[in-house]
């Protein structure tokens, strides 16, 4: 007999069923006694469970234990309340739609950018418009022109965006602002002139005017208007274009402002309900409304929270929408995600890279329906082919290369996603019922009830990284003092002016003033049919009105907006930019620093530690930090701190020794440097301080020091 295996063998080997019954299955309190002994005396509960901005206390491990309640039985992707997603082959047949956003100033430009990110992988021709667009305004009123995104005033414009796109295979995203109206008659009068079907049209031509209202404080239309011509879109596209979206509903307003999951979530839902009653109240059934939705979150920089937002999501929409009385499968809610803005920099903006990646990543795992990737650089400047990029390549090789189209759901089941998302839940819909409860996301935000929660969170966010608790790489920590900013490269804003006021000019001269007159008189008189108002727009852009023009003469007899507070966009780091912002104006300004003399005290293992947390502490804020390898006595440490004409001196070395050390050494400083601010590295025992205080220590920084205002206070002391 052969001693010889066979590959019969070596497969029944290699597949054989691994067993574990040979280890005891530690209990939770033997798990946790261990975890104690490697504490080495910290806190259990302080140090391994974490409070989240959403008011959940994350846990230090999830088990079936303590934890297989969460965990939904019988529940499939594609089904239900569709918690492990809207359709049951998710990825594995149709991938989520890459849609990298273009926000060239020129329409012609922005085609080619668009036409160009096909090419190279994207699948849906992301178009965002600037903000005169938004408001139906042009050059012709003074505006600017291609701020945040692409001018588009005339059906010429409308024209030249849209060339050459494969309407059939490419959907469109395109947020209009407080009405899709006008654009959406003139997308389709351009549609038609090019022989086309105004089927074709697919994806998002979407107005969200509560959202507008939200983050600018004030609509340029009244709500009623909004809401009547959101009316007319929904039944035009039901008609004309039945896979094309025109109501967005978007969480983006209260991320930027930097609220929590459960708040961006909340007010989203609530927003939603608001444009269902009101299409309702219009006579649009519940179906049709369905179809025209489509929701557009950020994905911000906690990993899991993101994944169990978008898995909360899903069930609350799809109650909200039985309570309704929608079918099942118009109960699946439509996601559009895009890397937050609130957590992008501008220092160390490569940084960037790895935030887009780990905030797409969590998008796709939690099954959004399309993607959007902002570009590393885009608090800094609009975006170039290189930037656009990298950030479009992420979203392919996580395709390709990590192959996240398969499988389907793959956290369903997990102990720790699934209780976040259980837990989000209770919380999403306690606000959501506090928001109805006030009468509605309209009476809450006129109160200023979701300003309030989302400023409050905001000033978390900012404490918690002025203090350090929260780290922001190249910012708040691991400053990098040799880095050069980007170039902004800023467009001429009269450049642009002139050459669009141009454009128009030329583009009017064509039209027939009593065409112009009759369709402005058709326009102000309206309609009350539902969809026909869209009809009645391509007619006007037929005749060559303008989107400022058009809206002039749907506004005749309309009422003003009301004014609410608004919620203004913010970044994380803005602070502590502005304050490396201020060092650096200062000193080219005037060729001089905050300079922080570090008072290394002893040999280097002595003071080391501390002298290598000041120099990180204080570069923050970009001020000279001047090191060395220790004094052997205070009177030398004293005489090097005045020959280096410093600010700020920083005593460095060890609790053990600041004792004999500090009294002295401070108290020379102040004699000698009255002007001088002393600092200790370390926290003093509270017996120490008043001690320390007394000799002349002027505050303490540590690892619960308030970093940005311990700088802040120094540049005013400076003058900067």
């Amino acid at each position: 007999m052969s001693d010889k295996k066979t590959s019969k063998d070596a497969e029944r080997d290699l597949l054989a069923p691994v067993s574990f019954d040979e280890f005891e299955k530690p209990t939770y309190e033997q798990w946790q006694a261990e975890v104690e002994k490697a504490l080495k005396g910290g806190d259990f509960h302080k140090k391994m469970f974490t409070k989240t901005y959403e008011g959940i206390t994350l846990q230090p491990i999830y088990t079936p234990a303590l934890h297989a309640e969460a965990i939904p039985k019988g529940v499939y992707p594609g089904a239900g309340e569709f918690l492990r997603g809207t359709k049951a082959s998710g990825y594995i047949k149709d991938s989520w739609g890459v849609s990298q956003y273009v926000d060239d100033s020129l329409p012609k430009d922005a085609n080619h950018a668009s036409l160009y990110e096909i090419v190279k992988g994207g699948t849906i021709h992301n178009i965002r418009l600037d903000e005169a667009t938004r408001h139906d305004q042009d050059v012709q009123v003074g505006a600017s022109v291609g701020v945040g995104g692409t001018s588009v005033s005339t059906m010429d414009d409308c024209k030249q965006l849209i060339d050459r796109f494969n309407l059939k295979e490419n959907p469109l995203y395109i947020e209009t602002g407080a009405s899709a109206a006008i654009l959406l008659g003139m997308l389709a009068a351009t549609v038609k002139g090019a022989k086309k079907q105004t089927s074709d049209l697919k994806g998002l031509v979407g107005a969200d005017p509560i959202g507008v209202m939200a983050k600018d404080g004030a609509l340029h239309i009244s709500l009623d208007t909004a809401f009547d011509e959101m009316a007319h879109t929904v039944v035009w596209a039901k008609e004309q274009a039945p896979e094309l979206k025109t109501v967005l509903v978007s969480g983006d307003v209260y991320a930027n402002g930097g609220a929590n999951d459960v708040q961006e979530v909340a007010y989203a839902l609530a927003t939603a309900v608001c444009y269902v009653r009101q299409l309702a109240q219009r006579n649009i059934d519940i179906h049709t409304i369905a179809k025209s939705l489509m929701f557009t979150f950020s994905l911000g920089a906690n990993f899991f929270m993101e994944i169990a937002k978008l898995r909360a999501l899903r069930v609350l929409w799809a109650r909200i929408m039985e309570a309704f009385g929608a079918e099942e499968a118009d109960r699946a809610v439509h996601v559009h995600g895009r890397t937050s803005a609130f957590t992008k920099t501008v220092y160390d903006p490569y940084v960037n890279l790895l935030r887009n990646t780990t905030q797409a990543f969590s998008g796709v795992v939690g099954g959004l329906n399309s993607l959007e990737v902002s570009p590393f650089d885009q608090p800094i400047r609009k975006a170039d082919d290189f930037s656009r990029r990298i950030a479009r390549n992420i979203q392919v090789m996580l395709q390709t290369e990590f192959e996240l189209r398969q499988p389907v759901d793959p956290v369903g089941g997990s102990w720790y996603v699934e209780t976040l998302a259980a837990e989000l839940c209770e919380k999403i819909w306690a606000e959501f019922q506090t928001i109805e409860s006030k009468g509605g996301i309209i009476a809450a935000l006129k109160e200023g009830y979701p300003q309030a929660q989302v400023k409050a969170i905001l000033e978390e966010r900012f404490k918690n990284l002025a203090f350090r608790k929260d780290v922001a790489v190249g910012n708040n920590m691991y400053a990098n003092m040799t880095e050069e900013l980007l170039d902004p490269k800023p467009e001429n804003q009269e450049t642009l002016r002139q050459k669009r006021a141009a454009q128009i000019d030329e583009y009017l001269a064509g039209a027939e003033a009593d065409a112009v007159v009759k369709a402005q008189a058709t326009l102000e008189a309206s309609t009350t049919e539902p969809g026909a108002l869209i009809g009645l727009i391509e007619l006007g852009a037929l005749q060559k009105l303008t989107i400022r023009q058009i809206r002039k003469a749907l506004d005749a007899g309309d009422i003003a907006s009301e004014t609410i507070e608004p919620i203004t966009a913010h970044r994380w780091t803005e602070q502590f930019e502005a304050l490396r912002m201020r060092t650096e104006a200062y000193k080219q300004r005037t060729k001089d620093n905050v300079k922080v003399f570090l008072a290394n005290m002893g040999p280097i293992p002595q003071h080391k530690p501390r002298a290598d947390f000041s120099t990180g502490f204080f570069e923050v804020g970009a001020f000279e930090v001047i090191k060395n390898d220790g004094h052997e006595t205070t009177a030398d440490a004293a005489k090097a701190a005045r020959e280096s004409g410093a600010d700020v001196v920083v005593i460095c070395s060890t609790d053990d020794t600041y004792p004999e050390l500090v009294p002295p050494l401070a108290k020379e400083l102040k004699e000698t440097m009255p002007n001088v601010t002393v600092i200790l590295a370390g926290a003093p025992p509270k017996d120490l301080e008043p001690v320390y205080r007394e000799a002349g220590v002027d505050d303490f920084i540590s690892v619960r020091a308030n970093c940005y205002e311990i700088l802040h206070t120094l540049q005013d002391k400076k003058g900067m």
